[in-house]
């Protein structure tokens, strides 16, 4: 086997409708970052993709009867029909031995259409239930996923007892409702807080600390070797 062939694959998932943003800087960073670490990034762009969020009745064979989304998706998968942008897309994300969600948070979550890519590529009877279970024995167990971030707010207001509140809270259905509970584990996140209130030089410096913060997580992240 080659080292090409041997290396780890990362997906990054992003979400932010400004190029130029520094959240898009943010993840251009993390993936040349992942890249000197060894690894073969692919990247999607949702926006630039121009995404369809919504799990849809269309995308799937007609059905009589009352519309049941994940038993949609289980059906599809065994008769394989699933649409052909989501089964490129779940392909992609089965093969990626790191996830790296990659966003600005919006009302403490993901924007809508990084939630509306999960809803659709986290496909049931693909990614978790029918022959697959949940959190370890779904078909993502032994791989890795981490959040890459902005905010809005500084560091200090998402401590315990700030302004907003513990990021943790804000970050445990995403973590364990969303990652885990299809096998991930979940590695630290890199967060970049209040961006838009930092100088140029300021941000420099914390596209520096992303850069070191994603190498250290790809090493934690590669696979073992067999």
């Amino acid at each position: 086997m080659s080292t090409f062939d041997a290396a780890p694959t990362a997906l990054i998932v992003h979400a932010h409708p400004e190029p130029q943003s520094f959240s898009t800087a943010q993840m251009a960073t993390a993936a040349q970052a992942l890249r000197d670490a060894g690894y073969r990034v692919d990247v999607l762009d949702l926006y630039s993709e121009a995404w369809a969020p919504t799990l849809a009745r269309e995308e799937f064979a007609p059905v009589e009867g009352h519309f049941k989304p994940q038993a949609e998706q289980q059906r599809a998968v065994k008769d394989g029909t699933l649409d052909a942008t989501v089964r490129d897309h779940l392909d992609r994300l089965l093969a990626a031995d790191l996830l790296v969600l990659s966003f600005p948070l919006w009302w403490f979550s993901l924007p809508a259409i990084l939630k509306g890519w999960v809803d659709r590529v986290f496909v049931m009877g693909a990614v978790f239930g029918g022959d697959h279970g949940l959190f370890g024995d779904a078909a993502l167990a032994g791989k890795r996923a981490m959040l890459l971030f902005t905010t809005g707010g500084s560091s200090e207001s998402f401590q315990r007892g700030g302004t907003l509140g513990s990021m943790d809270d804000f970050l445990f259905h995403i973590h364990r409702g969303m990652l885990e509970f299809v096998g991930y584990q979940v590695l630290d996140p890199v967060v970049t807080y209040g961006p838009a209130h930092l100088t140029d030089q300021e941000r420099a410096t914390a596209l520096d600390a992303v850069r070191e913060s994603v190498a250290l997580a790809a090493a934690d992240a590669r696979p073992a070797v067999r």
